[in-house]
């Protein structure tokens, strides 16, 4: 993992709220690294006077586009700020996130406390060499020796 980090950030809408506030809180340091969020969340966080990838809306495939970004190597940790108390159509793209984070061994905050320890962490500003799981043997058993 490179000194910049390349951050997601996701809030279900109950949760944009908080979310905007801990951006605004924690804006010269995430200023400076390379966000990434979902719709309705970039435009927020643009509103919040930061730069940031803007995906597809989390129930119109930004959940998934950032999966698939973790699954890429491209994509450093995510802040996600879900809404537990909700039921969303889109529950099992959520899922599928946070099960490539933790796939992908890539740090996950899933409320302003572990976001807060995340940030404020030592490693925060320097480059880190995170284990990446090795899953060929996984996917030889499963395919039948096939790679992918």
């Amino acid at each position: 993992m490179r000194k910049r980090k390349r951050i997601a950030l996701v809030a279900h809408d109950h949760k944009k709220e908080d979310l905007l506030e801990w951006v605004k809180f924690n804006k010269y340091l995430l200023s400076l690294h390379e966000l990434y969020a979902t719709g309705t969340t970039g435009k927020i966080i643009e509103k919040a006077g930061l730069e940031v990838t803007k995906l597809k809306s989390g129930p119109l495939g930004g959940d998934m586009q950032i999966g698939a970004k973790v699954a890429n190597g491209e994509i450093d940790f995510l802040i996600f700020f879900w809404d537990p108390l909700e039921s969303l159509p889109h529950d099992p793209d959520v899922k599928a996130l946070l099960r490539m984070a933790v796939v992908w061994n890539i740090p996950v905050a899933c409320n302003r406390s572990t976001a807060d320890f995340m940030v404020s962490s030592t490693l925060m500003d320097k480059e880190y060499d995170r284990i990446i799981p090795d899953y060929e043997n996984y996917r030889q058993r499963r395919i039948g020796g096939s790679i992918d």
